[in-house]
């Protein structure tokens, strides 16, 4: 499949995104984290990720794989496989950098990301976010943006289930 360069160059492994941020941190920019799924995109997710986008100056999102997805939601899911994710995630003007993740949750992507704002949606709590701890014990700050009402993947597959 080809992709245009540029999208596919905001997709990073773990060094390359570590370089990259070493880079951002050099001219003093500051990094916003948020994470999830995003298995079919919706207008809860750019609201969300627009949001996000607004707390720094660069986004770096941490996308579930597919066996993590698998564990977290269920046999059925992904929809999407991880690299049509990542490239849909990539190619979103509001996205810096996109990385998939393998673990249940990101907290060892969040420690090594070490963002200046952690971003997550409403549907949460201070308590629930993970890496919250460990965001505001260095400095940072976490951020619940507020959930678009009426939109959520498990709706959309649900609505797609009943035609």
């Amino acid at each position: 499949m080809r992709v245009p360069q540029i999208i596919q160059q905001k997709i990073y492994d773990l060094p390359g995104l570590q370089h990259q941020l070493r880079r951002w941190k050099l001219l003093s920019k500051t990094v916003a984290f948020t994470n999830g799924v995003f298995d079919i995109l919706h207008r809860g997710h750019i609201a969300s990720l627009s949001e996000a986008a607004r707390e720094a100056d660069f986004l770096v999102v941490g996308l579930n794989s597919d066996a993590s997805t698998r564990r977290l939601k269920g046999d059925q899911r992904p929809v999407n496989d991880q690299d049509a994710r990542a490239i849909v995630m990539a190619s979103l003007l509001m996205v810096d950098a996109v990385i998939l993740f393998e673990a249940d949750t990101p907290l060892n992507l969040i420690t090594a990301v070490q963002p200046d704002v952690l971003v997550k949606g409403g549907d949460y709590t201070l308590e629930q976010i993970v890496g919250a701890k460990e965001v505001m014990a260095a400095g940072g700050r976490v951020v619940i943006n507020p959930i678009v009402a009426g939109y959520s993947t498990t709706g959309l597959i649900g609505k797609i289930n009943m035609l």
